[in-house]
């Protein structure tokens, strides 16, 4: 009697997203204070005023949307998405050659860098992490030992940053990982804007 032998399935990873709650709830709210503004004017103001309000409704709304509520970035198993204020950019996983958070997060190929504004770096936690993190290193304290306090802290923008690159070498030699960066423009909040602008110069002008 002879016994098959299975080859397990190819494990499959959970896509993560990365969002900034901050930026989620700044946006949220300022929207809602130029829709509540904006909404007033438009009932209460002179002809002019109306006008000026709607086209800095269609101005504002889909500016402050499109720098707060759009950036997300979504790791996947083969590709990772960015999605910037105005753009989208589809990079599989072999065509991103680093990962990097300085001053700001970004992600490197060979055609360039792309800006990772779902992930805003925090000076301040950084170092407030290095802090915690030399003081960890130091195992006596005030009053004697100390107890070992774990692994040493990560700012939330560095913390990322590693799972990205961990998640980037588990597809380094995948070949569904392999391709061709796409970007994608958002027209859906680039013309809104344009209109609202445009709309804006020219009522103050007459």
């Amino acid at each position: 009697m002879t016994s098959e032998q299975s080859t397990p399935p190819q494990q499959q990873y959970a896509e993560r997203s990365y969002r900034s709650p901050a930026a989620l709830a700044g946006g949220g709210l300022l929207i809602l204070l130029g829709l509540w503004l904006g909404g007033d004017a438009l009932l209460r103001g002179v002809p002019q005023t109306k006008i000026m309000a709607a086209f800095a409704l269609i101005l504002g709304v889909p500016l402050v949307a499109a720098y707060t509520l759009r950036p997300l970035v979504r790791a996947g198993e083969d590709r990772l998405l960015v999605r910037n204020p105005f753009r989208t950019i589809t990079l599989p996983w072999g065509a991103v050659d680093d990962l990097r958070a300085g001053f700001s997060a970004e992600v490197f190929t060979s055609g360039g860098k792309y800006q990772l504004w779902a992930v805003p770096v925090s000076l301040r936690q950084r170092k407030k992490a290095n802090r915690q993190a030399a003081r960890g290193a130091n195992p006596r304290g005030r009053f004697g030992p100390q107890a070992d306090a774990g692994p040493a802290p990560r700012a939330m923008a560095d913390q990322t940053m590693d799972e990205l690159r961990e998640i980037k070498e588990r597809a380094a030699h995948r070949e569904s990982a392999k391709g061709e960066p796409g970007v994608r423009w958002a027209y859906g909040i680039i013309a809104p804007c344009v209109v609202g602008a445009v709309g804006l110069i020219v009522t103050i002008a007459l």
